[in-house]
């Protein structure tokens, strides 16, 4: 799973996956991808739908919250809801992994969760949030 950058135990984020990535994934023990790249945004990319039929047929959930720019605070919200109730481990994609990671990152802000350390395991994925996070 190359494309799949670890930012904790309970979380990964990734560019666009394909189908097989999806069962890649669910195979690898993710129990839930969220997807927050929004259809159509480039001519050739799998739809959601192909997408989510992959890893649930794998035995993973699945979650289309896509984010267009900067996630608002409900979509982030929504993310961090989504990571904290699931039974294992998250993989999130969008084209480049930014849109999931800011939108994971500015949930888990919004539930008290130390921005500098956000930042941190950011960068350790090879994004940087500090400007987005504050610090």
């Amino acid at each position: 799973m190359p494309q799949f950058r670890k930012v904790t135990d309970a979380f990964e984020v990734s560019p666009q996956i394909t189908a097989d990535e999806a069962r890649e994934a669910a195979a690898a023990g993710v129990v839930l991808i969220i997807n927050n790249r929004p259809d159509g945004e480039v001519p050739g990319q799998p739809t959601s739908a192909e997408v989510e039929a992959a890893a649930r047929g794998a035995g993973a959930d699945y979650l289309y919250l896509p984010v267009v720019g900067r996630p608002t605070p409900e979509q982030a919200k929504a993310q961090a809801a989504a990571v904290a109730a699931a039974s294992g481990p998250v993989l999130a994609f969008c084209r480049s992994g930014t849109r999931s990671i800011t939108a994971w990152a500015l949930g888990e802000a919004a539930a008290g969760r130390d921005r500098a350390e956000l930042a941190r395991l950011a960068a350790g994925a090879g994004y940087d949030l500090a400007p987005v996070l504050g610090v």
